[in-house]
């Protein structure tokens, strides 16, 4: 994530609570309990997206785990059609024999 983007996030959320907060007021609150509806929802929305992120994370969900994936997978394809034959038909011989040995 690059610096405009955290500031631009920052400054969104800043803009959303005020909102929420002018919303509320326009409901009939008056500005304390505005205020502290608007801080429950802006605290509940950062709890809901901490525990999707952590989520994401533990699964290995994330966009990084998910390019790292797809590199090693097209490095090995590509080694893979790279070999002969005959090279091919020694690693396969050298798992079968792993197998029987296990």
């Amino acid at each position: 994530m690059r610096r405009i983007d955290a500031i631009g996030i920052g400054l969104g959320v800043f803009v959303a609570g005020g909102l929420i907060y002018l919303v509320l007021q326009q409901v009939g609150l008056d500005s304390q309990s505005a205020g502290i509806w608007s801080q429950v929802l802006l605290v509940g929305g950062l709890l809901g997206w901490l525990f999707t992120y952590l989520f994401r994370a533990v699964g290995n969900k994330m966009t990084y785990h998910q390019q790292r994936e797809q590199y090693e997978e097209a490095f090995f394809q590509k080694r893979l059609d790279e070999l002969s034959e005959e090279e091919l038909a020694k690693i396969q011989a050298e798992i079968e024999q792993e197998k029987m040995n296990n």
